[in-house]
């Protein structure tokens, strides 16, 4: 029996201009969970997509069982026993969730039609396995996006793969359901399943991994035991150098208070709450899923319907019906998911990066100033190192990094006084997340206004000078930086009420 369940040999792979897999080795053992680690653009995602029959390799050979396998399309993938779990989610909305974990791979009966009665069954008893309070007849139009992720890894269970990739299955679910997930994880080693695991997170990779990959500039740079390093070592692997200060703070003369929401209330999801932030001040949002971070400055920002409250900048009463009216208002968000709200994925980098001040800075009388808008572009690829053939890419074709750096890019030219970002690094590496830090501290450096949700509570501890915390539509807590505690910010998570009334 061959040692190895899948050995990646020689994998080249070049696209127009730019050469992004070289030579790249991985070999897979049965029943072991293997980190794939690197900076975005370090070639993961070429690598795995190449793996699943996305991509064709300009070279080299895949194995599976020791035979040399081809893979022309992920449907060929799945045949010789390989599934994927994307980053990026891509539910069919309007279908029940059954119909999503047996999509193209439809039970039959004897008859040859579609056995929709057991497809359920089997639905149901995989989301009890997975402890998921949920139906196979409920549509993925009214799950949450955690649920949507969950759902994503019951499908590859589902289909009994003999490897199974996840490409940060963990970027928008619970603790709880981390917890949940990683239990799978080990039934699914203990049944010799092997996993190709991909995430930014150090921790869960030193919690679930045995083996470790490491790429940089889509080279093999070495692997090892994940009991042989840690985190320092594996992020010197990465990026090629010591990465001192992860959270770089900016210390700067906090101003007056230039904004403030009062009393924002959106349907059931956003009760009543608001914030204040002044000029030079870095403002975080903690809470767990669900809490109504998003919707709180979705609502703020006009892009969810406001049910009641007032928003005020410099003193002056704001009314914005939509996010057109914040944009003028210099107010800039930087959203949660920037597949499907923050980009525009068909578009080039420079199509993405004036498209928030299209209008007002590079256009007279409906014509395009071209030049202006190439030279502005070329600019900030080269202030936010964004790792690009040019301004004409496809923002789809750049990695997540460079493409969260676009969005930054994208609002940075529309010159806000207040800056709402939320989930900022969610997705990217230590490197990528390092700039974007250095980008905030710039932001409040020149006496913007930042406001932060991220899930990372260490984050939001080493960056702000102030974090709010909410739980179910509220506000929950206010904690000052010498005051901050990852047990009280947690505590107060877990809470709700506008006294802070306990949950149950």
């Amino acid at each position: 029996m061959p040692k190895y369940v899948l050995e990646m040999e020689e994998i080249d792979k070049s696209f127009p201009g730019i050469r992004v897999l070289k030579r790249v080795n991985l070999k897979i053992e049965k029943g072991r969970v293997h980190a794939l680690m690197g900076e975005n653009g370090a070639g993961k995602s070429t690598l795995m997509k190449v793996l699943m029959g996305i991509y064709s390799a300009d070279s080299g050979t895949i194995k599976m069982n020791g035979s040399v396998i081809v893979n022309k399309n992920p449907k060929d993938a799945l045949e010789h026993g390989i599934s994927m779990i994307h980053q990026e989610l891509n539910p069919v909305l309007d279908q029940p969730v059954y119909e999503n974990v047996y999509l193209g791979r439809e039970l039959k009966t004897r008859m040859g039609t579609v056995d929709k009665k057991r497809m359920i069954e089997e639905t149901n008893c995989l989301l009890e396995s997975m402890g998921l309070d949920l139906h196979a007849q409920q549509y993925m139009r009214d799950l949450s996006t955690a649920q949507c992720q969950l759902i994503e890894i019951i499908k590859a269970i589902s289909v009994k793969s003999q490897v199974i990739i996840m490409d940060e299955p963990t970027s928008a679910i619970t603790n709880k359901e981390i917890d949940t997930l990683f239990q799978q994880i080990r039934n699914l080693k203990n049944s010799g399943v092997a996993i190709i695991y991909i995430s930014h997170k150090m921790d869960e990779i030193f919690k679930i991994c045995d083996h470790i990959t490491v790429l940089r500039d889509g080279e093999y740079i070495g692997d090892n035991e994940a009991d042989n390093l840690n985190s320092q070592k594996l992020i010197q692997m990465m990026v090629g150098r010591e990465l001192k200060d992860v959270y770089p703070k900016v210390e700067t003369d906090i101003g007056e208070v230039i904004f403030e929401a009062r009393n924002i209330s959106h349907k059931s999801k956003v009760r009543s709450a608001g914030f204040q932030v002044r000029s030079g001040e870095i403002l975080g949002i903690a809470g767990l899923v669900g809490a109504g971070r998003s919707d709180l400055l979705e609502t703020i920002f006009g892009a969810r319907v406001k049910t009641s409250g007032t928003v005020i900048k410099n003193g002056k009463q704001l009314r914005i019906t939509h996010p057109r009216h914040a944009i003028k208002n210099k107010i800039a968000l930087l959203t949660e998911d920037r597949k499907f709200t923050g980009l525009n994925l068909k578009g080039t980098v420079k199509e993405n990066t004036t498209l928030a001040s299209l209008r007002k800075k590079f256009s007279r009388g409906g014509i395009v100033k071209k030049p202006l808008e190439m030279k502005e572009t070329n600019r900030c690829i080269e202030e936010l190192k964004i790792k690009t053939r040019d301004v004409n890419t496809i923002v789809n074709e750049l990695s997540g990094g460079n493409q969260q750096k676009v969005i930054v890019a994208k609002w940075l030219l529309s010159e806000p006084d207040v800056v709402f970002l939320d989930e900022p690094t969610r997705g990217i590496d230590v490197g990528a997340k390092r700039d974007i830090y250095l980008l905030i501290g710039e932001l409040v450096r020149k006496g913007k206004a930042v406001v932060i949700v991220s899930s990372e509570i260490p984050e939001l501890m080493g960056l702000c000078d102030r974090i709010l915390v909410m739980a179910e539509g509220h506000m929950t807590g206010e904690l000052k930086r010498e005051d901050f505690s990852q047990e009280v910010i947690l505590s107060c998570a877990a809470r709700f009420g506008p006294e802070g009334d306990d949950e149950s």
